[in-house]
């Protein structure tokens, strides 16, 4: 491969994946906004508890999945394992179309967990091997804007429900992710970590010892905090934000999903593109360029929480969905770069699995109780109590974690 090729090539994986980025959010999000048209079919779905249960275990099998796709990723030939997991969410979304019972949307739900937990490990890892210290938070930030378009995307499952079926939409997703998957196969490669000697080390590595390694190390355990807390009222936002708009509003939820996700969506675009790139000219003048970066995402998501929970205008909820969108693009723009600093190559998907798990066991612990908080007429209230846990970990963050290189080798 001559050079204006292997230049050009990293950044044709970050659009490739940018793709599969946008499904794999779109494909989870769409359901949080057709409950309604789904309890015509489906008469478990008119209690928001049970809702809340169909969205937690996707979050539950997806945490309980994701140090293991992490250790997988480590291992195994990234590109196939995201191509074949992509293919079979996308299976798992068309066969939803043809659910009938909650039983089967649940059992069905699960299997999406397990499927689409491989994904974000595998290709985080693969972005960042392929770039470095000036590219690597705004390859990941572009990644990550596939993310919230897949939501955006996905907030319109209610429009679509309406105009089609809610059994039509399923299965015309799923079949957009099946071709996608084939295109994949062609043109996405994986990239040698380090020489070939080095990378039969590396799949040798036994788990034990690369967890072991991970968790003697101090600041892995920050960023794990840091990444969880954040992520709490990230997933509360994914799964409860229409149905809250909708309620504060007293709008329909086919028009409260599309302004809720669009909201956030639009607004983290912005978020984690600046992230991204202030993060690698801040990093290149002070080594904890990327961790105040972050830090300056967390101080926006705070004033967000309470404009959302506690707003009763169309301004003060998207004024609050636009600066928890900003903030949260900026915040995650930056947790791999800043895992970067603290982990070796080796262990990164590893690391991220690890991260994963623990962020969506807080956001399936939230999503459920938040469910039931819906029920007792108190979900803005709680809502806006999270900004508690996000100016701790601001604190937090600041104060302990203190990089000395900008990209940690073995």
């Amino acid at each position: 491969m001559n050079n204006k090729t292997s230049n050009i090539y990293p950044w044709v994986v970050v659009g490739l994946l940018w793709g599969v980025a946008l499904l794999n959010y779109m494909d989870r999000q769409m359901l949080s906004t057709m409950r309604i048209p789904m309890m015509e079919d489906v008469r478990e779905l008119e209690s928001a508890a049970n809702f809340g249960r169909l969205m937690a275990v996707f979050l539950w099998v997806y945490g309980l999945m994701s140090p293991l796709s992490g250790i997988i990723g480590d291992r195994v030939n990234r590109k196939w394992l995201i191509v074949g997991s992509l293919c079979v969410w996308s299976g798992v979304t068309y066969l939803m179309g043809y659910a009938t019972t909650f039983n089967q949307l649940y059992w069905l739900r699960g299997i999406m967990g397990v499927s689409e937990a491989l994904y974000l490990p595998a290709a985080l890892s693969l972005i960042a091997d392929f770039h470095k210290d000036k590219t690597r938070s705004l390859a990941v930030g572009i990644h990550m804007t596939g993310l919230y378009v897949g939501q955006a995307i996905g907030g319109f499952g209610a429009t679509f429900a309406a105009i089609y079926s809610w059994h039509t939409t399923f299965h015309w997703f799923g079949i957009i992710g099946v071709g996608y998957g084939i295109i994949l196969a062609f043109f996405l490669r994986d990239k040698e970590r380090g020489n070939v000697s080095e990378n039969q080390k590396m799949k040798k590595i036994p788990v034990l010892k690369s967890l072991g390694m991970l968790f003697s190390n101090v600041f892995f355990w920050v960023i794990l905090f840091y990444f969880c807390v954040p992520g709490t009222p990230g997933w509360a936002a994914k799964n409860w934000l229409p149905t809250l708009f909708s309620d504060s509003l007293s709008i329909d939820i086919s028009v409260a999903g599309p302004m809720s996700t669009i909201s956030i969506a639009l607004s983290s675009l912005f978020g984690v593109l600046a992230g991204g790139y202030i993060s690698d000219q801040w990093v290149l003048k002070n080594v904890r360029g990327r961790v105040y970066t972050g830090a300056l995402g967390l101080g926006l998501i705070i004033p967000s929480l309470l404009f959302i929970g506690y707003g009763h205008s169309i301004f003060a909820l998207v004024m609050g969905a636009v600066l928890f969108g900003i903030g949260f693009g900026m915040f995650d723009a930056n947790n791999m770069p800043i895992l970067c600093q603290f982990v070796s190559a080796r262990y990164r998907a590893t690391a991220y699995g690890i991260m994963n798990m623990c962020g969506v066991f807080a956001g399936a612990a939230i999503t459920s109780l938040l469910g039931e908080s819906m029920d007792a007429g108190h979900l803005g209230r709680d809502f806006a109590l999270l900004a508690i846990l996000v100016l701790a970990m601001l604190v937090i963050l600041v104060t302990c974690l203190r990089p000395k290189t900008i990209d940690m080798k073995d």
